[in-house]
């Protein structure tokens, strides 16, 4: 993230989480605004949609940028709002998971993985490429990891009694 975007931020009020530096919030009135810099994306988002919306102008008018619309997808997760709330989902980045591992036909059963079988070996006693079981592990760990982050999100705005 570029020091005058932050510097820019700062400048407007915002505050910088201090276990995340790219998370900036503020209070709006009795709300909260969020946003999150990733890379060269911005995502924010507020209780106050007014904010929302002049927080669009300032930064469409100080920075080169476009505005894509509502999130629907970020980082393997599914976002859908409605006026029930909004859902998180990451189905999309499983199933997208199952077909590039060759795991989307495989026969489910109870214990994942044979107890009995080499893992260095395939079933013709040739060597396994183990960037794939890496790849998929990490996959994995990345599904696991992200659901327990997603979790303390949601406890942590519901302790502020933002939602």
């Amino acid at each position: 993230m570029c020091d005058c975007l932050k510097d820019f931020l700062l400048k407007q009020g915002f505050e910088i989480i201090k276990a995340n530096p790219t998370l900036f919030t503020r209070k709006v009135n009795n709300g909260i605004f969020i946003c999150q810099i990733y890379v060269d994306d911005i995502i924010f988002g507020s209780t106050n949609v007014d904010f929302t919306k002049e927080f669009s102008r300032i930064m469409t008018k100080r920075f080169e940028m476009s505005m894509i619309g509502e999130l629907t997808y970020f980082l393997g997760y599914q976002i859908k709002q409605l006026k029930a709330g909004t859902f998180i989902s990451q189905t999309k980045y499983t199933t997208d998971m199952l077909k590039k591992f060759d795991m989307d036909k495989a026969k489910t059963m109870k214990t994942h993985m044979p107890t009995t079988r080499h893992l260095d070996l395939d079933g013709d006693n040739k060597a396994i490429d183990q960037k794939g079981y890496h790849s998929m592990i990490g996959s994995l760990l990345y599904i696991c990891a992200s659901r327990l982050i997603l979790c303390l999100v949601c406890t942590c705005v519901q302790d502020f009694k933002l939602i």
